[in-house]
């Protein structure tokens, strides 16, 4: 089957050209059957693969398969080929599972919407690209499934484009992520100029060789850049609390299983480059905690239930940025797959929330809704412990495992740990504030919206329920010194170029490691209880400390001013200079003026050719007697 890997992007791209082209003649059961089984395909070929390589050595876990040849000009050579190896079969397996329950629940959310067909073809494309992406064998494919997510992801979180506002969403997503698209492009230059090649084995085994430290920290650099407008970190995060304006299942399949993803994938396939700069790799660890804990206190008061989730992706792409900068590139990818469970739950069941309250998103208009909603209350309860970090959920085992390898490893330190813990603590506590004010409480539902709540249909509820599965299972598979499968099986994609050690623990004591896993559970209930006392034993009491740190209160519900920095210094000026320079200066006096002038002058010229086209029969007959006696001369003087 390994032969066949190529049928796992075939099928959405196949998806994608039928409801695209002909969904409008399909009912809208045919078009959702369509599409989900398209991914539910990929899904069952990507687990068949999967198991295939699992009979093999681990030494041998690592296959290419050539597709066909895509550019070849001398020496240079770049193919339609797919790298089948254990981390590229974790995002398979990510990406089609957690994707098919999305394109499930889908059907029935989006029922009824007269661009059903538009959408289903969207989100096919959409998978298609992430797909693409992780199959890549070289750098060229990987970037055309990397542009291919941003296109998608600008489509969908506008889809509903007739409201100005998504509109503007969608474009925001797409000339942020350009930024960082245009690190990655350089990146990929300067890779190709010192290497030659932009095959991932080629690249990655010469690099000991070829890079110096200079070399490294520019090519990560911008490699990185790329990966911070992907995966939303600071400086290029700012569009991913706007894509909240797409579809609830598109934010689920955005923030869970695809495009966010794609920047921590992209440093964790070329770690042999980051691990060659030490300065990127402290970097990459201070851009991922500093963006952690930044959208950690803007989701403390958010009342979006769909920005706090938001805000919350992006905290959590810290952590696995965070991993990523003290060398543990398994457990990054670790917390990505436990992430893609508990968060795709969490989006799904604010979808059934929405679905019941006729798309409020607002939760001071909520409360109360436990009894109404028990099913979705249910599961969106084992989601947020999994996001808490709650022992014996998923989110506990990959997030502890994170904050862990901070505190031991070589690239780590104390003051990640500490940092790291605190924002578990605020992730605790907005986590539980979102359960508390959307399910307990007294009612603050309007009394025309309460009469027509109800619960989500069972198309909805079923893939919520497998996801609350693996929210609760999915991270046994990575218990520390017990079963720790999941980064066994990583290990050789991570040991394949660089020498083991250097990704191991400086002092990996288990029971050392117990006392720091005490410590992060005593902070995740911390923040549980204060958010139950907050919001549940003293209602009042938030409103109370808000009006005492209202600057504090203010400045975080201001979102830290970023977007207003950024208009201030970036967008302004560059309108103003648009306007003024390049509009007014350049459009109209340079290249309008250039054109204009070329006409008037023809235009002169012409009005003087014109006058000699008199109609009168004696002055044509008094030029040609002209002429002639000019040439007469002409002759007579050369003789």
């Amino acid at each position: 089957m390994i032969d066949y890997v190529w049928l796992i992007p075939l099928f959405p791209l196949i998806g994608f050209l039928i409801n695209g082209l002909f969904g409008s003649r399909f009912k809208e059961n045919h078009i959702g059957t369509i599409a989900s089984a398209a991914i539910g395909l990929s899904f069952i070929v990507s687990v068949t693969i999967f198991f295939q390589v699992l009979q093999l050595p681990a030494s041998e876990r690592s296959i290419s398969r050539i597709i066909y040849t895509w550019i070849q000009t001398g020496d240079f050579q770049v193919n339609i080929g797919f790298l089948i190896d254990p981390l590229s079969l974790v995002m398979l397996l990510v990406v089609t599972g957690v994707g098919f329950l999305i394109h499930v629940y889908s059907i029935g959310y989006m029922h009824g919407d007269r661009s059903f067909a538009r959408y289903f073809a969207y989100l096919n494309l959409f998978t298609f690209s992430m797909l693409l992406l992780v199959l890549a064998d070289n750098f060229l494919l990987l970037f055309v499934g990397w542009e291919g997510v941003g296109l998608c992801s600008y489509l969908l979180i506008g889809f509903w484009f007739e409201n100005n506002d998504y509109a503007d969403a969608g474009r925001k997503a797409f000339v942020v992520n350009r930024i960082g698209d245009f690190g990655f492009l350089l990146g990929m230059f300067l890779i190709f100029q010192h290497f030659g090649s932009l095959n991932f084995n080629a690249v990655f085994s010469q690099a000991p060789e070829v890079l110096t430290t200079g070399l490294a920290t520019a090519i990560c650099l911008l490699l990185f850049l790329g990966a911070t407008g992907k995966s939303a970190q600071i400086p290029l995060y700012v569009w991913l609390p706007d894509a909240m304006a797409g579809p609830t299942p598109v934010s689920a399949l955005i923030h869970a299983a695809t495009m966010v993803t794609a920047g921590v994938y992209m440093v964790a396939r070329c770690h042999v480059l980051f691990l060659s700069s030490p300065f990127v790799l402290n970097l990459v660890a201070i851009i991922g905690i500093c963006t952690a804990f930044l959208a950690a206190t803007i989701a403390l008061v958010s009342n979006d239930i769909k920005k706090v989730l938001a805000y919350s992706t992006i905290s959590q792409l810290g952590y696995m940025f965070l991993a990523c900068g003290v060398g543990a590139f398994g457990a990054a990818i670790f917390h990505v797959s436990t992430h893609a469970y508990f968060k795709a739950l969490l989006f799904l069941s604010a979808g059934s929330v929405m679905h019941a309250l006729g798309n409020e998103t607002d939760m001071t208009k909520m409360g109360g809704l436990r009894k109404k909603l028990p099913i979705t209350y249910r599961f969106f309860l084992i989601g947020a412990l999994a996001l808490a970090g709650v022992p014996l959920f998923s989110g506990f085992f990959s997030k502890d495992e994170i904050l862990w390898k901070a505190a031991s490893s070589p690239f780590g330190g104390f003051w990640l740990w500490f940092a790291g813990a605190a924002v578990a603590g605020l992730t605790a506590f907005y986590t539980f504030r979102l359960i508390f004010m959307i399910f307990h409480g007294r009612s603050r539902v309007s009394k025309e919206v309460a009469t027509h709540i109800h619960e989500s249909p069972k198309i909805m509820t079923v893939p919520l329920g497998i996801l609350a599965v693996l929210a609760i299972v999915g991270g046994y598979i990575g218990i520390p010194h017990i079963f720790n499968k999941f980064e066994h099986f990583l290990e050789p994609v991570f040991t394949r170029y660089v020498h083991g050690e250097i990704l191991e623990s400086t002092h990996d004591l288990p029971s050392l490691e117990l006392g720091f896993m005490g410590i992060s559970i005593l902070i995740a209930f911390l923040g549980i209880g204060i958010a139950y006392i907050f919001y549940v034993a003293r209602p009042n009491l938030a409103d109370e400390v808000a009006g005492k740190a209202r600057g504090v209160y203010l400045f975080f519900c201001s979102k830290w001013y970023v977007d207003e920095v950024y208009d201030t210094i970036i967008v302004r000026p560059i309108k103003l200079i648009s306007d003024l320079v390049l509009w007014r200066w350049l459009d109209i006096k340079v290249i309008d003026g250039f054109v204009n002038q070329i006409a008037h002058v023809i235009g002169k010229g012409s009005d003087i050719l014109r006058r000699v086209e008199t109609g009168v029969i004696q002055n044509y007959a008094l030029s040609i007697v002209f002429g002639a006696v000019v040439l007469i001369g002409y002759f007579l003087l050369r003789q």
